[in-house]
């Protein structure tokens, strides 16, 4: 680790403790030329797929996009923040765990409307009306049947 202050490579440990979640060891060094301290964090690497979206193109995940959708479809609905964030972790720990090199973006919108299915009804038309982009007010009709249909059975 090189030293901030004169750019020594050699240093010692001073202090290390794990932060209150568990995820982040944040150490305390000094280095051995100039005596100077500093700190460090350490996390783990998280390794995410490729999205591919639907122009073919790619680009690397990001929870913030993720986020920012849900929050636009709740928007004035009665969902906490909480909950719009564990929706996004949840979807981000979901592609961890699948292991793929590369997702489609469907894959992420579909676990994103499967969420907001069970949390709210009108976010989740908001989300697939413009996730689905539907054409007309016919294609909107039919998903809000289809909700209908599906809560009541549950």
């Amino acid at each position: 680790m090189k030293c901030p202050f004169c750019g020594h490579q050699q240093n010692k440990v001073i202090d290390s403790r794990l932060s209150k979640d568990g995820d982040v060891i944040r150490r305390r060094r000094e280095c051995e030329a100039c005596g100077s301290r500093f700190t460090t964090y350490e996390r783990v690497e998280e390794v995410l797929p490729m999205v591919v979206k639907k122009d073919g193109s790619r680009a690397s995940f990001d929870r913030a996009k993720v986020l920012g959708g849900i929050r636009r479809a709740c928007e004035k609905r009665p969902v906490s923040v909480a909950t719009m964030e564990g929706i996004a972790v949840e979807i981000e720990r979901e592609l961890q765990e699948v292991g793929e090199k590369e997702v489609p973006s469907s894959y992420i919108g579909e676990r994103v409307m499967d969420r907001l299915r069970t949390v709210d009804g009108v976010a989740y038309v908001r989300f697939a009306s413009v996730y689905r982009s539907f054409r007309d007010v016919g294609e909107f009709l039919d998903e809000l049947k289809h909700l209908l249909s599906t809560q009541q059975k549950g």
